[in-house]
């Protein structure tokens, strides 16, 4: 395994002390369990030699960690309800629930949207995001729900995949966020990249870090009361947690999100259980048809637990 393979950790003062997959999980995206399979594996290195799991790091220790490719997935056909908006010969437009992991990965192995899909659509599915992410163009995070866009033949993954590339698919998301706008409405272009310390979270990188991608997300403001605002929002580009980076980056984190500094103010706290993560929703899509040509647009209603957080805050705004 060559050593430009490995990505480094880095350490801080507070880490001291904390067991080697405790330590990793808590830096990745990686479950605790999977962590620990990763050092079991030798693929995690405490100054370049192969530690328990249970190590106790210091400081001063330099730790790597190697994550091999996804090997060829093994996930089996799963009898799981999916909310098809539509489906032809061709796609799926499918409404992905909070709480639902797109594909599967370490520590996610089943009850996965692929899963769903295989049993949905047996054999008939894109083959070009491999046997990892079968038909799988693009992805929402796991906290997130809405509407998605799912390949049933390799014409129309590549179809659909190259409009995401050239921005042809649009896509709008509704969410909840901290915080009252000057403007009401704004783009926010700032390139994303991994966070340096903490790798389960994105950051805006502005050093010309090769690893940070362009990101632009436009804004539009459709309510705004105490230190609340509703937003509806375009991506015009989809990097991984790109909203939520992009709303945190301007001081206004989305309500429940507490990976980018969301979940404290009262509001939230006291209606914990209804976000039960980011409120953040992908409630409309529009693409050209692979094989008709045509312009297709997609909506669906907001789900019940946002439909209902917006209705208390509304009222609260009225007392």
């Amino acid at each position: 395994m060559r050593e430009d393979a490995f990505e480094q950790l880095a350490v801080l003062a507070e880490h001291a002390g904390t067991r080697l997959d405790t330590f990793l999980s808590m830096q990745t995206e990686l479950s605790r369990s999977a962590a620990a399979k990763l050092i079991e594996n030798g693929s995690v290195l405490v100054n370049g030699e192969v530690q328990n799991k249970r190590y106790a790091i210091k400081e001063t220790d330099q730790i790597a960690y190697f994550l091999p490719e996804p090997l060829p997935s093994e996930a089996e056909p799963e009898d799981i309800p999916l909310d098809i908006i539509y489906e032809d010969e061709d796609l799926l437009v499918i409404c992905k629930k909070k709480g639902m992991v797109v594909h599967p990965a370490p520590g996610n192995e089943r009850g996965t949207l692929v899963n769903a899909l295989l049993y949905h659509c047996k054999d008939s599915l894109s083959g070009i995001g491999g046997t990892v992410r079968p038909g799988i163009v693009h992805r929402i995070d796991k906290d997130t729900a809405g509407l998605l866009a799912v390949a049933k033949n390799d014409f129309a993954h590549l179809s659909l995949s190259s409009q995401l590339a050239t921005h042809h698919m649009h896509r709008i998301y509704h969410a909840l966020a901290n915080g009252g706008f000057k403007d009401e409405k704004g783009t926010v272009s700032a390139p994303i990249g991994r966070h340096p310390v903490d790798r389960k979270k994105m950051a805006v990188i502005s050093d010309g870090s090769h690893s940070a991608k362009e990101a632009v997300t436009h804004f539009e403001v459709l309510e705004s009361h105490d230190a609340i605002s509703y937003l509806k929002l375009k991506l015009e580009t989809g990097r991984t947690h790109q909203i939520r980076v992009h709303m945190a980056h301007l001081g206004h984190p989305l309500l429940g999100d507490t990976l980018y500094g969301g979940g404290n103010r009262p509001f939230e706290k006291k209606h914990a259980q209804l976000l039960c993560g980011q409120c953040l929703f992908a409630k409309e899509l529009s693409f050209t048809h692979p094989r008709s040509g045509k312009e297709v647009h997609f909506e669906a209603p907001l789900p019940a637990d946002f439909e209902q957080l917006l209705n208390i805050w509304r009222q609260t705004t009225q007392q």
